[in-house]
């Protein structure tokens, strides 16, 4: 899909959307939400992620939006469902969930044209201390990234307050991937690095929408593809979190498209 018709773009390639698209990306933005909320009965030790999957399938076909990812480089299905130490992309199947697995759902719908993306941490049963404290972190240096955006401000501001406060907290931020810039498409520029330095790349500038989404390990940064091309895992298999908002910048900030309307976008929430 295009958004030719959607404002100017930047000279790094990054449109400028209208106020009146905010609209859109808000609802867009809030299915995706709502059905994570309701995701949160489905998580459970002995469930699989498969079955997860399905329910999402059915939410999304129920609400009459359609699944970005389904048919997206060849992905069959509607999110990508990541335990303990898979960073990131985990396709469900018939692993079953056990007591204390923590895992990222990610879901991105289509609505009216609008892409509404978004990602958070579910626990299956008992949260460990060491799992409760990564995602703590983790949801910090999230919304630490979104303080840092307003016009004016660059993207090197979001990185370095994302990557100061989780190396400050002796956990490593994921280099291998980043957030994006969406809109009335799925990936756009710009690439929306999780560490940086103050005042470096792109300015900031109203009317951007792009995602945030750090992935936080306890251990070492580096990551490994497997042999799906889709499953990212820690190389050292030490436990993985993510959360990802998306966002637009306003004349004097930000407005956050994808907020939990029942308030549970944290596990230990509701």
């Amino acid at each position: 899909m295009d958004d030719k018709h959607d404002g100017r773009v930047t000279r790094e390639g990054i449109r400028i959307h209208e106020r009146t698209d905010f609209a859109g990306m808000h609802t867009a933005g809030r299915l995706a939400a709502t059905i994570l909320d309701e995701m949160a009965a489905h998580v459970f030790p002995g469930q699989t992620t498969a079955e997860i999957d399905r329910i999402i399938t059915d939410k999304v076909a129920a609400a009459g939006a359609s699944s970005a990812t389904i048919g997206y480089r060849g992905y069959q299905h509607a999110s990508c469902i990541s335990v303990n130490h898979v960073v990131c992309h985990g396709i469900p199947g018939d692993k079953v969930l056990k007591d204390g697995d923590i895992l990222n759902i990610d879901v991105t719908v289509i609505l009216d044209g609008w892409f509404g993306d978004t990602s958070r941490m579910y626990v299956a049963g008992n949260l460990s201390r060491k799992a409760e404290r990564l995602i703590q972190v983790t949801y910090d240096a999230l919304m630490l990234g979104i303080e840092a955006v307003r016009p004016g401000n660059t993207f090197g501001d979001i990185g370095h307050a994302i990557q100061s406060y989780v190396e400050s907290q002796r956990m490593s931020v994921v280099r291998d991937f980043c957030g994006h810039g969406l809109g009335r498409v799925f990936h756009a520029p710009p690439n929306v690095l999780h560490y940086g330095r103050p005042r470096h790349g792109p300015r900031l500038e109203e009317g951007m929408f792009f995602t945030i989404e750090p992935m936080v390990n306890l251990g070492r940064p580096e990551t490994k593809v497997l042999a799906d091309d889709w499953t990212a895992v820690t190389r050292d298999k030490s436990l993985s979190a993510q959360f990802e908002h998306s966002i637009g910048v306003t004349d004097s900030g930000f407005e956050i498209f994808t907020l939990s309307p029942a308030g549970r976008f944290h596990p230990t929430w509701g």
